[in-house]
């Protein structure tokens, strides 16, 4: 295969198969910051603003920033941002070159030119795909006033680290400059993710503003001031979104398999699949692309359709992730082809479907046939341990919460604590049945340590919750732990089959 790269150079040179950027990429302009480019964004966010900057939308252009690896920007550089997007169902494959993404910043190596992009009077928007951890919030929800990175970025105000801090300095240095400020679109698998990134940004606003009244330095005063938490409660919109595109993780197979295609090498193309949905609260103030005319759904309130993704989407594919690991399967669509599994995601659904708003024109019965396709898909291969990741931070809300909800309703959550307990299960795992770094958790020192206590599945259980936070206060707790515990105890003694009998689910 040759040496060249898929670049600008090199974009009329592919063969038809591959569908190129239909426009002049040299006449667009940035006008989106995106923090956190990663596969996700790749095949979603920026495919979007892709369509809108071929209909001539030519404001539209992305500034990607990573905020701690290089990777992403070591690989499309060379290429001129560019990137295959391969959409794959079990049968056929299309492959598409996006070129949205304009530019790419590594914020570890130049937080001056991040905060540079940032604080531009052309970004309109500042999208952000962080995963559910990076938003450093404690157990209670509010922020994690004691993560070093945020007593950094509050005692560094000029050099962040966090997108809290990125996002608080780059508004107060536009105001300052009597810029409009931009909007905030998180994309994250967040409760009403606009909402809470917006109280998070007010607290951390607010908490520096304090610091910088009390310090005495003039220094750190000059890039702030106490009214800004004010400011970004009342001025800054912060629309909530609901985001869904499976994208597993890109293979060196992938890429050989992409490269030969195109006759050029692309570092990293991204495998996805053919559904894509994206629902945003319109609220932008500065202006936005007109993301509806391809597929965007612009809503009023975002809260409906995105309780049914994280309950009925994410807390499914969590389900699987964490019976499929137990049960030896690799991928989504292996696991989901075991008919105990199968059936059992059925009983999840139906245990969740019931604490979804009834009035909010919602068409579950459409939706879960659509994710039956969608995790049958054996194109994909969809990794169980990807999916596995930060269960800590993601349990809440696509478990936890559809829990409690079903039990104060009098109704019990048996499908929905087995996820729970086979999580916990899948933790215990690692180093035993399962690679010992297999899958990751913020949580995995305290994890690690419960696992040296020889603990009943009981004790395992109430430790587990009191460390994530689930259910903290509510009255439901000790019912929820109960549920979990006794499935776990099962899961110990007999595995996945022997859990699933309890619930009427035998392997045929």
């Amino acid at each position: 295969m040759t040496n060249r790269r898929l670049s600008n150079s090199t974009l009329q040179a592919l063969p038809a198969l591959a569908a190129i950027p239909g426009y002049d990429r040299d006449q667009i302009v940035p006008g989106i910051v995106h923090l956190g480019v990663g596969a996700f964004h790749r095949a979603h966010q920026a495919a979007y603003v892709d369509d809108c900057l071929a209909a001539g939308e030519t404001d539209w252009g992305i500034v990607g920033v990573s905020l701690r690896s290089a990777d992403t920007r070591d690989a499309l550089a060379p290429q001129d941002g560019l990137y295959t997007l391969a959409v794959r169902s079990s049968d056929s494959e299309s492959l598409r070159v996006v070129g949205s993404i304009l530019s790419m910043l590594v914020a570890p190596e130049d937080s001056g030119a991040v905060l540079a992009a940032l604080t531009d009077p052309r970004t309109s928007i500042v999208t952000l795909t962080i995963t559910e951890k990076a938003y450093l919030r404690a157990a209670g929800g509010g922020l994690d006033t004691a993560h070093p990175d945020i007593v950094h970025d509050l005692a560094n105000p000029q050099m962040p680290r966090t997108a809290h801090g990125f996002l608080t300095e780059s508004l107060a240095r536009r105001r300052a400059a009597g810029i409009r400020p931009f909007t905030v679109l998180c994309c994250d698998n967040l409760p009403a993710n606009g909402a809470t990134l917006h109280r998070l940004l007010v607290e951390f606003a607010a908490l520096r503003g304090t610091r910088l009244a009390t310090s005495g330095d003039a220094r750190l005063a000059t890039s702030g001031d106490a009214d800004l938490a004010r400011h970004i409660a009342d001025e800054v919109a912060f629309p909530s979104s609901m985001v869904d595109r499976i994208v597993p993780a890109t293979t060196d197979a992938d890429r050989t398999r992409i490269s030969g295609q195109l006759g050029v090498e692309d570092a990293w193309p991204v495998m996805t699949e053919p559904f894509c949905q994206w629902v945003v609260e319109d609220d932008f103030p500065a202006g936005r692309p007109a993301w509806e005319k391809f597929g965007v759904t612009m809503v009023g309130d975002v809260g409906p359709f995105e309780d049914m993704k994280l309950r009925l989407l994410n807390g499914s594919h969590s389900a699987i992730a964490y019976l499929g690991l137990l049960s030896g399967y690799e991928t989504v669509d292996r696991a989901f082809a075991d008919p105990a599994i199968r059936q059992f995601v059925d009983g999840l659904w139906a245990e969740a479907i019931p604490t979804l708003p009834q009035d909010a024109g919602l068409d579950t019965t459409d939706y879960t046939a659509q994710l039956a396709k969608r995790y049958s898909n054996t194109a994909l291969a969809h990794r169980t341990a990807q999916i596995a990741n930060d269960g800590s931070q993601k349990l809440p809300q696509r478990i936890v919460a559809s829990a409690t909800e079903r039990l104060s309703a009098g109704a019990p959550p048996a499908h929905l604590m087995l996820v729970v307990a086979a999580w916990i299960a899948a933790c215990e795992a690692r180093g035993k049945s399962l690679p010992e770094n297999h899958f990751t958790d913020p949580l995995d020192l305290a994890l690690a340590a419960l696992g040296t206590r020889q603990l009943s599945a009981g004790e395992a259980v109430a430790a587990v919750f009191d460390l994530a936070g689930f259910a903290k206060g509510g009255a439901e707790r000790l019912t929820l732990i109960d549920l979990a515990a006794a499935h776990l105890e099962r899961l110990r003694q007999g595995g996945v089959a022997f859990a699933l009998a309890a619930l009427g689910i035998r392997s045929e």
